[in-house]
């Protein structure tokens, strides 16, 4: 089912303010708050809205290092990849995991509270993920724009 430009209002707004009321949405997407409350409903049920999230400020919570890791494997088939994935998506630190096209195989996006703490990570499971033959690390100096925002 596609969606119409009243759908795409309410994701826009979702997408901003998760914690909007029905009525305060229903009023910014111009409807009812029963036509509107039927649509977040369609929204949901299709797919097109995952879930709702809390955004925590990874500064706050003592994490504020980020680090960008490429990995390449030794090996493309399938029962490596699958081994990969498995063992990378049990590590806590990581927070996003990317299959890539190009000179790396995968990406992953770590979060640590300094360069001492992502030398534990690195230790206590990334040099332990299966099948890697090759690990760069780029630290993030400051970041410049980040969004959770799908453009619509």
């Amino acid at each position: 089912m596609s969606i119409d430009e009243v759908d795409r209002r309410i994701l826009r707004t979702l997408q901003k303010k998760g914690r909007i009321s029905n009525a305060e949405l229903a009023e910014q997407a111009n409807l009812s708050a029963s036509a509107c409350h039927r649509r977040v409903q369609r929204l949901e049920a299709d797919g097109y809205i995952r879930d709702y999230v809390a955004l925590l400020n990874a500064r706050k919570m003592g994490l504020p290092t980020t680090v960008f890791v490429e990995i390449t494997l030794q090996a493309q088939a399938d029962e490596v990849l699958e081994a990969f994935e498995t063992a990378v998506s049990r590590v806590p630190d990581v927070l996003e995991c990317h299959l890539m096209a190009g000179t790396a195989d995968y990406i992953l996006k770590v979060v640590a509270e300094d360069t001492e703490d992502f030398a534990r990570i690195h230790r206590q499971y990334l040099t332990r993920l299966p099948g890697v033959a090759q690990m760069q690390s780029s630290f993030a100096l400051r970041t410049v724009f980040k969004t959770t925002a799908l453009p619509l």
